[in-house]
C-alpha cells in the first residue's frame, strides 16, 4: 500500500498548460476523486501518475519513491479506463490472466488471484464466457478485476463508468465503493460527474483550467465552497446565484440583487461589514428555497416575491422554478406544495445557509 505525492505538477502540450502547478498528497487508503469539466486536466494528471504522459515539470512520488523515470509497468499501479480495453478474443478469466502471465507467476497464483477476484465482483460464473457475450456492466467488473488481481500499490480509475445506464452506473458505483473497503488500498478515481465525487471519495480535488480550485471533504465542499466555480460545480441543481450589492440599513446588512432585497443573519453582519458598498455575488442552494406553508423549523427566513415559471416533480419534492424581476433560480421544495405555474407567490429564502462572493475575485467572503 502507498501514498501518493503530486508535488507541483505541470504538464504542457505546447503552448496549452493541461495541468497547472498541481500539488496533493494522497494518504495511504485514501479514495481521492479528481472532478471537475471536459478538458480541466484531472484524466491528464491521472496518465502523469500512471507513467502513460510525460510531465514537464515537478515530481510524482508514491510511497517514498519519485517515480518520474519509472517505467509504468514499474510503477506498481492499476488502471481501470472509460473504455473497458478488453481483449475480444480471450475469456474473461485469460483477461483477467494476462497480466499475471506477462510477469512470469506460477499457474496456481494465476488462478489464485483470478478466482478470488472473480469471487469479490460476483462474476465467477461468467469465466469461460468472450467480452462479447457480457452486458456493459459485466464488462466494467471484468476490467476492473483485472485491475485487481495485480493487488497493486495504488488503483486508478479514469472515467469507469460513463459507458454505463444511469441505473448500473448506481449499482456498480456501490460496487466500487464497497470494493475499496475490502481492498484496503489507495484508489484515485476520475469523473465529471458532482454526484459520483460525493458519493464515493473520502476527500475531492475539484480542477477547473488545469488549476486545483478546492481539495477538502464532501460535505467540507458542499457546505463551505472556497470559490464561484466550486460552489456551482458541486451540487446538483447548482446552487443559485444573484448579482448584488451589500448594504447598511442600521445596524442590519443588506442583500439587495436591484429586484429584491434580503437581509443578512445578524450573526453574521461583521464579517460582511468591510465589503458593505461593494458589488457581490449572493449564492443559496435550491434547498434553502422554501414554499412558507413547509418551511423547515429554526431556519433564518427571508420572504421573497416570485413567479412560478415552472414545476418538474420529482416524487419526493418538487423542482420549482421562480423568476423575480431579472433573475430565475430553483427551489427543491416539498411535494405538497400546491405551486402551479404562472402563480405569484411569496417564495422563503433560508438565509442561515447563504453564500457571499466577490464579484471581481469570485473568492467566498467568509
Amino acid at each position: 500500500m502507498a501514498s501518493v505525492t503530486y508535488d507541483h505538477i505541470f504538464k504542457r502540450f505546447g503552448d496549452v498548460t493541461a495541468v497547472n502547478d498541481l500539488s496533493i498528497t494522497i494518504e495511504d487508503k485514501e479514495f481521492l476523486v479528481l472532478v471537475g469539466p471536459s478538458g480541466c486536466g484531472k484524466s491528464t494528471a491521472l496518465r502523469c501518475l500512471a507513467g502513460l504522459e510525460d510531465i514537464s515539470e515537478g515530481q510524482i512520488l508514491i510511497g517514498d519513491q519519485v517515480v518520474n523515470d519509472v517505467a509504468p509497468k514499474d510503477r506498481d499501479i492499476a488502471m481501470v479506463f472509460q473504455s473497458y480495453a478488453l481483449y475480444p478474443h480471450m475469456s474473461v478469466y485469460d483477461n483477467m490472466a494476462f497480466g499475471l502471465k506477462l510477469r512470469k507467476y506460477s499457474k496456481d497464483e494465476i488462478k489464485r488471484r483470478v478466482d478470488e477476484a472473480a469471487q469479490i465482483l460476483g462474476i465467477e460464473n461468467l469465466l469461460d464466457r468472450k467480452p462479447r457475450q457480457l452486458s456493459g456492466g459485466q464488462r466494467q467488473r471484468v476490467a476492473v478485476g483485472r485491475a485487481i488481481v495485480r493487488e497493486p500499490k495504488v488503483f486508478l480509475l479514469d472515467e469507469p463508468l460513463s459507458n454505463l445506464d444511469a441505473k448500473l452506473r448506481v449499482q456498480t458505483r456501490t460496487e466500487i465503493t464497497k470494493l475499496h473497503k475490502r481492498l484496503a488500498t489507495t484508489f484515485i478515481y476520475v469523473t465529471h460527474d458532482q454526484v459520483e465525487a460525493m458519493t464515493m471519495a473520502s476527500r475531492i480535488a475539484v480542477m477547473n483550467h488545469g488549476l486545483l480550485q478546492q481539495l477538502d471533504t464532501p460535505q467540507n465542499l458542499y457546505d463551505s465552497p472556497n470559490n464561484l466555480f466550486v460552489a456551482g460545480f458541486i451540487g446538483s441543481p447548482a446552487m443559485n446565484f444573484f448579482e448584488a450589492k451589500l448594504e447598511k440599513d442600521g445596524n442590519k446588512i443588506i442583500v439587495n440583487t436591484g429586484d429584491f432585497k434580503v437581509q443578512v443573519p445578524d450573526e453574521r453582519a461583521d464579517i460582511y461589514l468591510p465589503h458593505v458598498g461593494k458589488q457581490v455575488v449572493f449564492g443559496l442552494r435550491p434547498e434553502d428555497v422554501y414554499d412558507p406553508k413547509f418551511e423547515a423549523p429554526n431556519i433564518i427566513a427571508q420572504p421573497v416575491e416570485a413567479v412560478v415559471e415552472v414545476t418538474e416533480l420529482m416524487g419526493n419534492e418538487i423542482f420549482v422554478f421562480f423568476k423575480s424581476g431579472s433573475y430565475e433560480y430553483v427551489g427543491r421544495i416539498d411535494p405538497r406544495t400546491q405551486f402551479k405555474m404562472g402563480d405569484k407567490i411569496q417564495a422563503t429564502f433560508n438565509m442561515a445557509n447563504m453564500h457571499i462572493f466577490d464579484k471581481e475575485t469570485e473568492q467566498a467572503i467568509r
